[in-house]
């Protein structure tokens, strides 16, 4: 028809004047889009700012470079603080309800002289991954490990037989955290564990250690099994936890002088190589049905046990 052309994207005339085409684009608006994007690829979503934030974290180690960590909700922040742990910055959700343990934690940030940042809570959530902060976290710098040398110096000086805990292959930081916390309860000198395939002295450890994290030198090895030699060659007796010991907890004499309680891995116990390296493995006397005791559990038990001995 005169005056329309048949190219693609044509000036059509009308009553309302002249206007461009689509050319046949708008056929594509009616195509799908595909299968709906997984949780963790979705902007926003929950599950992709802790993929984000897991991201970030396994990139810094990539470089070998320690990023600070975010200790959340209000028991552990004001404990942390109580306890003194270093600590660079205090984030409080704006519009959140307070009491005392967030008015304690802005108080004692106050007279450290840190950083106290006010954030929104949605700002607060992509921070912490989705974690529940109850509108509070501190910002912590990498642990500060201790050197083995100085530890067993350090517990030699004591007035007290030397007492450690080493930990093989326990990968849940909660249960490193549980058994720092149980450590500084019962008496103990310091806690050894091993730098690979176990967890480390993260945000969720300080957190469940309710800041006793700071109380107690923490070292971190290469080779747990002549990190346990080192402390057999100082004049420490090495009992390694083993559903199947040789001697029962009621019958630990040893654990009267300089004593290194070894707790396994949550799953497979102690491994082959360090359960040969103890001096002798120790079983939890249990009058119920169940067959083992959870890691945190078993090391509380055992410290009970051994402080118990020494004060009488």
């Amino acid at each position: 028809m005169a005056g329309n052309s048949s190219r693609r994207g044509a000036i059509r005339k009308g009553k309302k004047g002249a206007t461009a085409g689509s050319g046949g684009q708008g056929r594509q608006a009616l195509r799908g889009r595909g299968p709906t994007p997984r949780a963790e690829e979705r902007t926003g979503h929950p599950a992709a700012r802790r993929a984000k934030a897991t991201a970030t974290r396994e990139k810094a180690r990539a470089r070998n470079v320690e990023a600070p960590e975010l200790l959340v909700g209000r028991n552990p922040v004001a404990e942390a603080l109580r306890a003194k742990v270093p600590a660079t910055a205090l984030y409080v959700a704006i519009g959140i309800e307070t009491d005392e343990r967030v008015t304690d934690a802005v108080r004692l940030a106050g007279k450290r002289g840190l950083a106290l940042l006010e954030v929104s809570r949605g700002e607060l959530d992509r921070m912490t991954g989705g974690l529940l902060h109850q509108g509070i976290a501190l910002q912590v710098p990498p642990f500060v490990y201790t050197a083995l040398p100085d530890m067993l110096a350090r517990a030699a000086e004591s007035t007290t037989a030397p007492l450690l805990v080493a930990l093989d292959g326990v990968t849940d930081p909660r249960n490193l955290g549980a058994i720092i916390r149980s450590a500084v309860a019962f008496g103990a000198h310091g806690v050894l564990l091993p730098s690979r395939r176990a967890a480390g002295v993260t945000a969720a450890a300080w957190r469940t250690s309710a800041g006793t994290a700071a109380r107690i030198p923490v070292a971190q090895v290469t080779n747990l099994v002549r990190a346990l030699r080192d402390c057999q060659q100082a004049g420490l007796f090495v009992a390694g936890l083993d559903a199947d010991g040789s001697t029962s907890l009621d019958d630990l004499q040893a654990a009267d002088g300089p004593f290194v309680v070894v707790v396994g891995s949550e799953g497979r116990g102690l491994s082959r190589l360090v359960g040969e390296t103890c001096d002798l493995t120790v079983s939890i006397p249990m009058a119920g049905p169940a067959e083992s005791l959870n890691a945190s559990v078993a090391a509380a038990v055992t410290l009970a046990e051994v402080a118990r001995r020494r004060r009488g």
